[in-house]
């Protein structure tokens, strides 16, 4: 998904090489006597150089809010286990 996400930012000249990370948390339940992933959430993390004011952040909005349409890993497990996601600018060290 990162990937996928990565890509759309470049589409809207955001730089995300070595700019661009991503933590992950999930959710395991037993359901009907299966261990099932039940739920995942995504955090990014979008570095930049200073206070971010070179960044659009409506742009960097609108990516996270489509990327998913268009990412092979979303789609294969949409509607079986509940994704979600968001994104944080933060200052590269």
């Amino acid at each position: 998904m990162t990937g996928t996400l990565a890509a759309a930012l470049d589409a809207r000249s955001i730089a995300t090489a070595e700019r661009l990370t991503a933590s992950v948390e999930g959710d395991v339940a037993e359901v009907e006597d299966v261990l099932r992933i039940t739920a995942i959430r995504l955090h990014y993390r979008l570095a930049v150089d200073d206070d971010g004011g070179e960044v659009d952040r409506e742009a960097v909005d609108r990516a996270l809010e489509s990327y998913a349409d268009k990412c092979p890993a979303y789609q294969s497990v949409r509607g079986c286990i509940d994704c979600s996601w968001d994104l944080e600018i933060i200052k590269a060290d």
